[in-house]
């Protein structure tokens, strides 16, 4: 009776880990394919994303060489990198948001008692810049120059300006 016992046991915990195993053993191949699915569906989007990112920075200073040479000056042996060129401009550009005034650089006097202040900005290389800006109703955008002095610090010209009709 023992043995009979015994050997039923054996029977059924060998039978658990045969379904055991062959369940696991399905599982970790429906993972797999799942994962395989994910990775080529997210793989495609994420490539889609990384062309367009690349394509929207084509007209940017940070993936220019040829206009960040420009700011390689071989005679005084002095180069200014646009991971501090960029940021700097910005802020003396956006500094010019306190004026009473509004931005002098939006191309545009207080309209409706509103003053023009810039948002957003993107350098586009070693002379232009494109700003986005607005007064609360009214929203526009302007191409302005920006030319770094000797004495390193920045004058800004405004090229062109246009606002959007409500």
């Amino acid at each position: 009776m023992k043995k009979s016992i015994m050997l039923y046991l054996v029977i059924l915990l060998v039978l658990t880990n045969i379904f055991t195993y062959a369940f696991l053993n399905s599982q970790v191949k429906f993972e797999q394919k799942n994962y395989d699915n994910l990775n080529k569906k997210f793989g495609d989007t994420i490539n889609h994303y990384l062309i367009k990112n690349d394509d929207a920075d084509y007209f940017s200073l940070a993936k220019n060489d040829r206009a960040q040479d420009y700011f390689d000056n071989k005679a005084t042996g002095k180069f200014i990198p646009s991971e501090k060129l960029i940021p700097y401009v910005k802020d003396k550009l956006l500094y010019l948001n306190n004026n009473p005034n509004g931005n002098p650089y939006t191309g545009f006097e207080k309209m409706d008692g509103k003053i023009f202040i810039i948002n957003k900005i993107k350098v586009l290389n070693h002379r232009w810049i494109i700003a986005d800006f607005n007064n609360g109703n009214i929203w526009g955008e302007a191409i302005i120059k920006y030319f770094i002095n000797d004495d390193e610090t920045v004058s800004f010209e405004n090229s062109e300006s246009v606002i959007y009709p409500n």
